[in-house]
């Protein structure tokens, strides 16, 4: 089948935020009376809230008492404190220029709460190159769950066999491939290779994708026959 579009992560694939969301989901934690250090918290980042916060101590809930305050206060410590100092990660507009140039939809499929997903688009520059976008607030369970991958989908009109998905976590990975989505993963949010089992391919940063486009999955499948 033909590719029609890429569903995007956002999160340490097109803009480099993992480390300015460990540290804010710490501040909350201690805030809370819970010291997490941040490298601790790091390899989780890619789940929501509603799977980090159990993770890292069991009996919170995003949804009720100390679980969602801490929740809260994370989102607001990140607007507030590191949002503004976030970088676009390497070649993501120019990436994205090429998908769109392609005759491809571009459709976000992030673990981001809505807010922040407007935030994170625009420090990552590419607000103007996206056809659609759902976050966690159209998903009943985050990545690794197919929730928010399935919505992508179901907002776009596309189906599983005529996309591929850019993540940047294993998280990515499960929750695209349990929708039946294959994942072109990168490096630039900071997870080893060996966290990318069942990638399509791995690649350093967009700009490297870009680079290597005429051999990627994307122009592969884009010669495929309809």
């Amino acid at each position: 089948m033909a590719l029609r579009g890429i569903l995007l992560d956002v999160d340490g694939t097109l803009v480099l935020s993992v480390d300015a969301h460990a540290m804010a989901w710490a501040e909350a934690f201690g805030e809370a009376g819970h010291e997490i250090p941040p490298e601790r918290i790091r390899p989780l980042i890619g789940m929501g809230g509603d799977r980090l916060l159990p993770e890292l101590v069991p009996g919170l809930s995003d949804e009720h008492g100390v679980g969602q305050a801490i929740a809260t206060r994370r989102g607001e410590i990140f607007l507030e404190r590191y949002s503004k100092s976030l970088r676009p990660a390497a070649g993501a507009w120019d990436l994205l220029e090429r998908i769109r140039d392609e005759g491809l939809r571009r459709v976000v499929a992030s673990s981001a709460q809505k807010a922040e997903l407007d935030v994170l688009l625009e420090r990552a520059g590419v607000a103007d190159l996206i056809d659609d976008a759902t976050s966690s607030d159209d998903a009943k369970s985050s990545k690794p769950a197919p929730d928010i991958v399935e919505a992508a989908l179901a907002s776009s009109g596309l189906r599983a066999d005529e996309v591929v998905m850019l993540g940047d976590t294993p998280y990515d990975i499960e929750s695209a491939a349990r929708a039946g989505v294959g994942v072109i993963a990168v490096r630039c949010g900071g997870f080893p290779d060996d966290t990318f089992a069942g990638a399509l391919a791995i690649y350093d940063d967009p700009a490297h994708l870009l680079r290597e486009y005429e051999s990627s999955p994307l122009a592969r499948q884009r010669r495929d026959p309809a």
